[in-house]
């Protein structure tokens, strides 16, 4: 290996320059010539029946190449076939344009396509549409009385049902010391990355197509369009190398990407298909969640019985799931458990994964119990989950493959001065403001999936390396050259890394904190394999010094294969590729996780946070001055690229539990705030004093590189531990994200 490892290293991102100076190209900037665009039109109900389109004025504009709607779209193979992409969840997939039904306000009913956008999206204000509207329900909370158990899907491996009742739940609660019962309400969210969603597709010819899409999976995209338009996969392409964030908006195919392709197919030529920030909240969203727990202890702490419940929100046409309340036994040791999720139709579009789904809203209802029975119990926080703290998984009865989480506990508190608190609420003044000490813990589940990676070894000896994977903006690029560079013994500026195209070797969609492991893994194998290749190269050269040796006898580094006891005995990578006639040497691997050795093991990261609140006494406004987060994740590639996950996840944290909402006006079953204006997220003000450690974990179980993902840890424990410390601060304890100043005065 190389005498300087390039894993652990805080290498900055290597596109990084791109994106800040322009350079890097998104899905919605590759002209071409003749190229056109489209404007989605939108329902303006939210349930019913289309009964007509008037498009003559739309049409009637010079420029207005087509307006495509149910009524003269093409027939496809998936209006025959339930389809389902990597992502989907039970149930029967939204279909663009299939018939006058709608189903959910803002639904895409059309398609005008112009040669430029400004004139799009103006003939589509020409449309007269009419409709004939039906009563619908859209509110949660009135129609809990509907709630359903969810259908299993293909999904169940990310998201497992709840666990197995365990003991007597009933009897313990009643009969225990402390108890605990509280209802909990998470609101509406949308995704709102920076880059907008938008599909650039260019017709080829013979259905050959090149599509530039905003997606977190180009395969997934490629496989969606094939199977919906009947193209053979290999004459779809679909490239996307820069995604200006995502946070799980793009793990499914959003109708752009439909449309576009459906246009492109009929007008054979390139169009552009491109929403605009109100559209940006016609797709999936994080559902409106009610929580119930019931947590009971003995008088020393001890939980001797919980319960968590959550009904969520789904569509009528598919069963969206979360793990909401899988966490609670995970994390804390009970005899007696009880876990239930249902939920309830709407008419709604299907919700769809966003950063930490389920894992933050179940977070909020667990760690804010945890916190109100310590203050029944008159035990200190941390010290309540230091009694209650299992070092296995006791929802499945499994040990973890690491836990380190004891050690953030002692580690945050240390660095945040928790010892500084003063137990009693109200009781931390700083001028007119009333401060409050906060914290909760943090988890998020470890997964490792199946990918592939070619490594090529090229004719100046350096290393590039390929996979149809995704960056969002994590750094992934980054990592897998350090990776690859340490598979070979190479510095990070020998290695090309190339990725986010679907011609590239398979990867799955990025998300769920499961990228690193899987593709790091991919790199690790196809690295292992083309180290043998070299060898065995090296061995066959003419005089070889490696003729009588093992791959054990020999290191890889700085670009050469040599003698590990005489160093000064080698032969460069690009000698060895000049021996073999100038060709390069490359192979592809595909990387399995090893499931039946995994399966005796829970795989986790784990988090504790630590924050202190400001709240204005007078106007009740909250502002979080300092926050800590300690992780324990395994094996950290990038210090630099990791600490700025768990900062971004932090600052979600504050969105979350004080700023963000959409907000729906049930009468209209309508989203009211379909703008940045109206829906809040904090700016740079609101961010103050954040600092993040990661605690020294090895895991030789999890996978073979060590690693867990830090993409969700950062958003599970933060905001409830800003609800924790609001209630610290004020003696008011808000059991509904996000938290209102007027609910405080």
């Amino acid at each position: 290996m190389s005498t300087r490892p390039a894993i652990g290293q805080p290498i900055s991102r290597l596109e990084g320059h791109m994106k800040v100076t322009g350079a890097a190209k998104y899905a919605g900037e590759y002209n071409v010539p003749g190229l056109l665009y489209g404007y989605v039109i939108n329902s303006t109900i939210t349930k019913g029946k289309i009964i007509s389109f008037n498009t003559e004025a739309a049409k009637a504009l010079p420029g207005v190449i087509e307006i495509f709607t149910h009524e003269n779209r093409p027939s496809l193979a998936w209006f025959d076939l339930s389809y389902a992409d990597m992502d989907a969840p039970p149930g029967s997939p939204f279909r663009p344009l299939y018939n006058a039904e709608v189903s959910s306000n803002g639904q895409p009913i059309g398609l005008v396509v112009a040669e430029t956008f400004e004139l799009a999206r103006y003939a589509a204000t020409l449309m007269e549409i009419q409709y004939e509207e039906e009563s619908f329900r859209v509110d949660l909370k009135e129609n809990l009385a509907e709630a359903h158990t969810p259908s299993i899907g293909m999904a169940t491996m990310l998201k497992p049902p709840p666990p197995k009742p365990k003991g007597d739940f009933e009897e313990a609660f009643a009969n225990s010391y402390a108890q605990v019962s509280a209802e909990y309400f998470h609101g509406t969210e949308h995704h709102n990355p920076m880059e907008l969603f938008a599909t650039t597709t260019i017709y080829e010819g013979d259905g050959k197509l090149t599509i530039y899409d905003k997606t977190q999976g180009t395969i997934n995209s490629q496989l969606y369009v094939g199977n919906i338009f009947g193209l053979h996969f290999k004459d779809v392409r679909v490239i996307s190398p820069y995604v200006g964030g995502a946070f799980g908006s793009g793990l499914r195919p959003q109708y752009q990407l439909f449309l576009s392709v459906m246009a492109a197919l009929e007008l054979k030529r390139p169009v552009r298909v491109t929403l605009d920030r109100s559209q940006m909240f016609t797709f999936g969203h994080r559902p409106q969640t009610v929580q119930y727990t019931r947590f009971g202890t003995d008088e020393y702490g001890k939980i001797i019985a919980m319960n968590h419940k959550a009904i969520g929100e789904t569509s009528k046409n598919e069963d969206y799931t979360e793990n909401v309340v899988n966490w609670a036994n995970m994390l804390y040791a009970s005899k007696n458990t009880l876990m239930q999720y249902e939920l309830v139709d709407l008419d709604v579009f299907s919700p769809l994964d966003m950063r930490a789904p389920g894992g933050s809203t179940g977070s909020h209802a667990i760690e804010s119990t945890m916190d109100e029975l310590s203050y029944k119990l008159k035990i200190d926080p941390m010290q309540l989950r230091l009694i209650n703290y299992s070092e296995k998984d006791d929802s499945l009865g499994r040990p973890y493959s690491s836990k380190e989480l004891r050690q953030c506990y002692l580690q945050g508190a240390e660095r945040f001065g928790w010892a500084e608190r003063n137990p009693e609420p109200r009781s931390m003044r700083r001028g007119n403001k009333l401060i409050g000490y906060g914290m909760a813990t943090g988890i998020w589940e470890a997964n490792h999936l199946p990918a592939r990676a070619e490594a090529i070894i090229d004719s100046e000896g350096k290393l590039q390396v390929s996979s149809a994977v995704t960056d969002i903006g994590t750094g992934m690029m980054t990592i897998m050259a350090q990776i690859a560079a340490d598979e070979l013994g190479l510095p990070v500026e020998d290695v090309a890394i190339s990725y986010g195209d679907s011609k590239m070797p398979f990867a799955p969609i990025q998300g769920g904190s499961f990228t690193t492991s899987t593709i790091g893994s991919a790199i690790k194998a196809a690295g292992k394999a083309l180290r043998k290749k070299l060898f065995k190269k090296a061995k066959d050269m003419d005089s070889s010094i490696f003729s009588s040796m093992d791959i054990e006898d020999v290191a890889f580094r700085d670009g050469k294969i040599s003698v590990k006891d005489s160093p000064a005995l080698s032969v460069s990578f690009k000698e060895i590729v000049a021996a073999n006639k100038g060709k390069a040497i490359k192979t592809i691997n595909f990387s399995v996780p090893k499931f039946f050795k995994l399966k005796k093991y829970s795989r986790a990261a784990h988090s504790a946070v630590f924050v202190e609140v400001e709240v204005d006494e007078q106007l009740g406004v909250i502002n979080v001055t300092r926050a800590v987060t300690a992780v324990a994740a395994g094996r950290i590639i990038n210090p630099k690229t990791a600490r700025s996950q768990i900062l971004g996840g932090m600052v979600w944290s504050v969105s979350k539990a004080l700023r963000e909402e959409t907000i729906t006006d049930y009468r209209l079953g309508k989203y009211m705030n379909q703008n940045l204006g109206e829906y809040h997220i904090p700016v740079h003000a609101d961010i103050h004093d954040m600092d993040v450690i990661f605690v020294e974990e090895k895991d030789e179980n999890v996978n073979e590189l060590g690693t867990k993902g830090v993409g969700e840890i950062g958003l599970v424990g933060m905001p409830p531990a800003i609800a924790n410390a609001v209630y610290h601060a004020t003696g008011k304890r808000i059991n509904q994200f996000p938290i209102h100043f007027d609910s405080l005065l």
